[in-house]
């Protein structure tokens, strides 16, 4: 088994989930995650508890992607976090999971306050008859940014800066949200142009701006086919709207959307937020953008 947050499921913890699958065809058992919903320091320490990057189902549908056969999402509660180190070994990797073996990384740190290390780790797993694999982070970069370990801090600052096409190339996937379609002012179809007003969004939200994407409507979308989408992310300063809005146009697609969940994802960010001064530039701009989705959101 790996414990972890696993929060994005990037490249970093791809290296982990393989090691796990050897482990798990050498002694012959399922390779298991263990991973907590939510993320403990929203119960510790909530103000700095960052935006998660994946929701609970999303995460267990990347894993099991990568070959993990079970994922267990643990409801974290005071009683969890306030296991001793000993305790937690005991009570959730030998009792509960009868582990024959871990895979870690090495900032990996467990029980009450954090009292536990991959050090302490060592010594469990020894004692317990199990072995014990630490892999170590992954790093990328080149001469113009010199080396950043993977990880899912540096991904939230890409996706935060709208770099979502750099962001795709560290995740095992592009960068997807999700969200309930409601009303909105409908002008996007008076334009043309109809969209879906997302709210109920739960993980990060890129930069604002305008990106290329693709969508899955329903919450039965599994297996289909998803629409090439163009995204706008942010306020509306054409029509005098300073809030945050999350509008999707989803490309040579007619059908009602209103109460439908909607899993986005996004490709590359076309520009950035724009006002225009007349309807017909803006339309202008508006089919550009969708021109250059379709090219984008088509392209696999």
């Amino acid at each position: 088994m790996a414990i972890g947050n696993f929060d994005g499921v990037h490249l970093g913890h791809l290296q982990i989930v393989r090691r796990l699958l050897e482990r798990a065809r050498e002694v012959g058992g399922p390779a298991i995650v263990f991973t907590f919903d939510p993320h403990p320091v929203r119960l510790l320490r909530p103000a700095e508890c960052p935006p998660p990057l994946t929701w609970t189902e999303r995460k267990a549908e990347l894993l099991a992607a990568h070959g993990v056969d079970k994922i267990v999402a643990y409801p974290t509660d005071e009683a969890l976090l306030g296991l001793s180190a000993q305790d937690f070994f005991d009570k959730i990797v030998c009792e509960a999971l009868d582990a024959r073996a871990m895979v870690e990384g090495p900032n990996f740190y467990f029980g009450h306050n954090r009292e536990g290390d991959v050090e302490l780790l060592g010594k469990l797993t020894a004692a317990a008859g199990m072995t014990l694999d630490v892999v170590e982070p992954l790093s990328v970069g080149d001469k113009a940014i010199g080396e950043q370990l993977v990880s899912s801090s540096l991904i939230r600052q890409l996706i935060a800066e709208g770099q979502v096409a750099r962001a795709a190339e560290l995740l095992s996937a592009p960068y997807r949200i999700r969200g309930m379609v409601t009303h909105g002012a409908g002008r996007g179809a008076k334009l043309g142009f109809p969209t879906a007003n997302l709210e109920a969004v739960d993980t990060l939200l890129p930069l604002a701006g305008v990106y290329a994407g693709r969508a899955w409507v329903g919450a039965k979308s599994r297996g289909t086919k998803p629409r090439a989408a163009a995204i706008h992310l942010g306020p509306n300063p054409t029509f005098g709207e300073g809030h945050l809005k999350v509008e999707v146009h989803l490309i040579d697609f007619e059908e009602t959307l209103y109460g439908l969940p909607l899993e986005v994802e996004f490709l590359e960010r076309l520009r950035g937020v724009e006002k225009f001064e007349e309807q017909g530039a803006l339309v202008e701009q508006l089919q550009r953008d969708i021109g250059r989705a379709r090219e984008i959101g088509f392209k696999d």
